[in-house]
Parts: structure tokens; sequence; C-alpha cells
């Protein structure tokens, strides 16, 4: 990998929680629990699969039953979220991935312990929503994996909204990430755990790996060059 831990070293920096978005109301617990409830009803009996194709991968909420490499096909993964707080701030936005329509998505899937599913699917929720808008974006989808076809549940799966950058130049995907930090960390750790922990599953995202190149590259120029930075 070009993008290396001493590279994103440099894109770290103190940056104050700026706390939720202005003009949106934030999910309550008894919101999330019933999300939780309902996802879980609608599994059923069989196992609950949760399909990860980013932080998931390297930051799960829960210690998994089982872990497959999977495929979903008809999604792509995508930098398209623009974000300001979290790993953004508002004077350097950063990017967030989604899956979106289209093509095939080489994920990891996750098997939920059927005892303390409904917790889990609460605390996943809470992690990966703020806000009842966003609930749209979990959705079932299929995955196949050496096991079979299976249903598996999926976040930030198609979102929609003025916050969504689709189709960006990977070039100036770079650039936002290799820029971004926020109060929980920079952009290009973001970058770098995903890649990283895709290739211990054996997986090398064509997009994502040359993204990390352009990012590595940007972070150069910066150290570099301080006034590339702007």
């Amino acid at each position: 990998m070009a993008l290396t831990p001493e590279l994103v070293a440099l894109c770290e920096r103190m940056v104050a929680d700026p706390g939720p978005e202005p003009g949106f109301v934030e999910l309550t617990n008894d919101e999330i629990a019933a999300a939780a409830a309902r996802f879980d009803t609608e599994c059923g009996d069989g196992p609950l699969w949760i399909f990860a194709y980013g932080s998931l991968i390297w930051k799960p909420v829960f210690d998994p039953v089982e872990a497959r490499r999977a495929t979903a096909y008809g999604w792509h993964r995508s930098f398209c979220m623009d974000m300001r707080r979290w790993r953004g701030s508002s004077d350097r936005p950063g990017l967030m991935m989604a899956i979106m329509r289209g093509g095939t998505c080489h994920g990891v899937v996750f098997r939920l312990p059927d005892k303390s599913r409904r917790q889990l699917l609460f605390d996943m929720i809470w992690r990966e929503t703020s806000y009842p808008e966003d609930m749209a974006s979990i959705r079932w989808l299929h995955a196949e994996s050496d096991g079979g076809r299976f249903k598996a549940l999926a976040f930030w799966a198609g979102p929609k909204g003025s916050f969504i950058l689709d189709r960006l130049p990977l070039e100036e995907a770079a650039r936002r990430i290799a820029r971004a930090c926020g109060h929980i960390g920079s952009n290009a750790a973001y970058l770098y755990n995903t890649v990283a922990k895709l290739g211990e599953f054996g997986i090398r995202d064509r997009n994502l790996w040359r993204l990390q190149e352009l990012v590595a590259a940007e972070i150069i120029c910066m150290a570099l060059d301080p006034r590339a930075a702007g």
C-alpha cells in the first residue's frame, strides 16, 4: 500500500465535536429499539447476517459467531457521503462510504449470535445512524458466498439526499480525504483501515486501491509544501 500509517498520522489533528447537525432531530432510544425489533422479526428464525463493506469490517460493535467473505451483486462501494463531522469538519469536509446501485461489492458477512441479536442490532443502528431520515438506507440485500446465497442486512445502502455526492472523480475524492479530519479521527485513517482489512480477507477493490494511492500522493505533496493543503 502507498498509504501508510506514517502518512495517515500526518492527517490527524484535534477537532472539537460540533454536536448534532442543525435542523435535524436525533433518533430516540425508543425509535432505535423499535427498528431493531422490526429487523429482528423480519429476519425470522434463520441466522441474521450483516453485510460489511467499510468500517464495520475493522470496527464492528459485536463479536460475530461467523465471518465469511461474500459478494453483493447490484451494489458498489462509493465515497459519496459529504461528511462535516465525525471524520470531517465544516471547513475541511470529508467523505464517507456507502454502497450504491450497480456493479459488484466484495465484502464480509458477519453472523450475529442468536441470543443477543436484537441488542446488537440496537447497538449498530445507534452507531450507524443519527436521524430518522437515515433509516431508509438500512436494508436487506442478497449476498453470495461459498455457503450459498442468503439475505443480509446492510447499512447505508442507497442513501439519498443533498449530502450525497455520487460519482465524484477519484482525484477530487482523494483531495478531500487527504485533508479531512473530525473529532473521531482523520478521513485518511478510515480509508487506510478499510483497505488494509479488506486485504486480510483477500479482497482488493480496484477503486479503493487507486484511491489510497492518490491520497498518499496528496499527503506527501502537502508535507513537502504546506501551501498545497489549502
